[in-house]
């Protein structure tokens, strides 16, 4: 159903229905704004402590980046399928992706060039601002939260029984 327009120019609330999948639009903005974030915080850290400064914050944003779009993707794929059992998917994504970034940062070591502040940096900053803009995201979905009630059908007038 289109949008219905407001006087003002803005957009008017939409009546809940069937909901698709919200994975994939949520990962989209959570990306495109949180790319822009990390963008930003390596050229700070570029004209602060050079280009190792500048590496470590963008090898941090996207690994940040990596892991919470995988979880979107579960969301997406599992979603599809049984949106029952998308937490569930949520949950045992985690639990791999824990263990395999351990597995990484403990079996690979540290590189020489690694600037830990700006690694830091590029880390923390990345999950805020990733988390603000998924709960921005979330928060403006539609979601049907009742079925809508189901009309009795008429009552049979005169017919066998």
């Amino acid at each position: 159903m289109p949008e219905a327009a407001h006087p003002s120019g803005a957009r008017a609330v939409r009546e809940s229905g069937a909901t698709p999948s919200p994975w994939l639009s949520i990962l989209r903005q959570c990306v495109l704004v949180t790319g822009i974030a990390v963008v930003v915080i390596a050229v700070v850290a570029l004209v602060a402590s050079g280009p190792a400064a500048a590496g470590s914050a963008l090898g941090a944003g996207a690994v940040v980046i990596a892991f919470f779009g995988i979880s979107l993707g579960i969301g997406h794929v599992v979603g599809r399928r049984n949106p029952s059992a998308a937490f569930g998917g949520f949950m045992i994504g985690y639990i791999v992706k824990v263990v395999v970034l351990g597995v990484l940062a403990f079996g690979l070591g540290t590189p020489a060039w690694l600037d830990g502040t700006w690694l830091l940096i590029g880390v923390v900053a990345t999950v805020v601002i990733w988390q603000v803009v998924e709960l921005r995201a979330f928060s403006r979905l539609r979601l049907q939260l009742y079925n809508d009630p189901i009309a009795p059908p008429p009552a049979d007038q005169g017919g066998d029984r």
